[in-house]
């Protein structure tokens, strides 16, 4: 049985947010583990430091969401306006809370030197009508009200503030208010099918998806997410059910489907790494240490992870990774044999059981009428095998450097 979800809107404020200033990370975190603990995200606003702004905002957003969450605009400067736009709203008058100061020293109280300002001492004044939630980590008291049955949060902006308060009081206080659903996600990554492709292959067993659940498309270069929705009272059977149409698709895509949960890629090529006890080694040209810095993103890579060598110039190709220099002449450096013999170069160099290696025209400039931007070489080596392969991704670095990052990271998985 599909059960009712509790909707949420996040409402920003700051003029930083709008003039581009900082890019707003909150909301992505929020909306993720929101959607975890079973809540619908209704919408996204980001407000300038205006209190009519604001107060439109809230106003439209209590129309379509059960509980509205403010991010920023709380503190103990005068842009900070957000408490004392929330106590207009709700018609009351702002008090002395004790409880926040007790929280200040508490928090200061191995800082010599530290003492309580007059803007410190403004944080204490709270909306009487509100439930107050400290702060563990900053001096800005979180807000909670009520009206109509509905929740309005106000939060501090800074990152690390607002992620203990929404994991350790929010969402809990949340999910006690309002017992939410339970919502269950599964995702499958799927290689070697466009988005379209994808959709056309896998029509008849979408169309025949139980109503409880959903699919969404999730493209990332090279790779499609195919991500599993269901929310129900009855987890177990709703699991159940997922597994099934699980099930069902693995046996029309069979070996397209390269792993059973949201993973990235270069993780599951390091627990594949891991599992057949191989290292890995990289010689990079135009991903400019990209692969390796996916690698040792990781926990632990120090495993599997031998080393890379970054070979930007033809000088570093022929002197470090020994690739011929008459083949860098006659083929040019975004080649077959160049890029073959970056792999071996570097495989040999650092020792490792495998190695890939990549060169291409990034771009926007260096391309050909043969070799136009977006051509890129790719290769991966064994001790007994080699596998190599071009490709042409498009006119736009940041992409081509990505893209290439993510087929060199695929590829790697043929030759384990």
């Amino acid at each position: 049985m599909t059960a009712n979800r509790v909707k949420v809107e996040i409402i920003t404020i700051g003029d930083e947010i709008l003039i581009g200033q900082i890019v707003d990370t909150n909301s992505a975190w929020m909306a993720v583990e929101l959607n975890k603990s079973g809540f619908e995200l209704a919408q996204i606003t980001s407000v300038h430091d205006d209190a009519a702004h604001i107060v439109e905002s809230l106003e439209l957003a209590l129309k379509r969401a059960d509980i509205v969450l403010f991010t920023g605009g709380i503190g103990p400067t005068n842009d900070d306006i957000t408490k004392q736009t929330l106590t207009g709203f709700f018609n009351t008058k702002l008090v002395f809370d004790e409880s926040v100061i007790r929280n200040i020293e508490q928090l200061f109280a191995n800082r010599p030197g530290f003492t309580i300002n007059e803007l410190t001492y403004a944080q204490a004044m709270v909306p009487e009508n509100c439930t107050v939630i400290q702060n563990v980590v900053g001096t800005a008291p979180l807000t909670w009200f009520e009206k109509d049955a509905k929740v309005i949060v106000s939060m501090p902006g800074v990152p690390y503030e607002m992620k203990n308060a929404m994991s350790r009081e929010i969402i809990p206080r949340l999910q006690d208010y309002f017992k939410t659903p339970s919502l269950l996600h599964k995702t499958m990554l799927v290689y070697g099918y466009g988005e379209s492709a994808l959709a056309l292959k896998i029509a008849d067993w979408e169309n025949a998806l139980p109503k409880e659940i959903s699919l969404a498309y999730l493209p990332n270069y090279g790779v499609v997410k195919l991500r599993l929705s269901g929310n129900s009272e009855d987890i177990l059977s709703l699991e159940f059910s997922m597994n099934q149409q699980i099930d069902l698709l693995s046996q029309i895509l069979g070996n397209a489907i390269i792993a059973y949960e949201d993973i990235p890629v270069e993780t599951l090529i390091g627990n594949l790494l891991k599992c057949n006890g191989l290292t890995v080694s990289t010689a990079e040209s135009c991903t400019g240490g990209n692969i390796a810095h996916r690698f040792t993103s990781i926990p632990g890579s120090s495993d599997f992870f031998k080393g890379s060598v970054v070979a930007y110039s033809n000088e570093i190709k022929t002197s470090v990774l020994q690739v011929a220099s008459e083949d860098l002449d006659n083929f040019g450096a975004v080649s077959q044999a160049v890029v073959e013999q970056m792999a071996i170069g570097v495989r040999r160099l650092l020792k490792s059981d495998v190695s890939v290696a990549t060169s291409g025209i990034a771009g926007p400039t260096g391309g050909t009428a043969d070799k136009p931007v977006g051509t890129v070489w790719i290769a991966v080596s064994s001790e007994d095998k080699i596998i190599s392969k071009e490709f042409r991704f498009g006119a736009l670095r940041e992409q081509n450097i990505q893209r290439a990052t993510q087929a060199a990271l695929l590829l790697l998985k043929e030759i384990i």
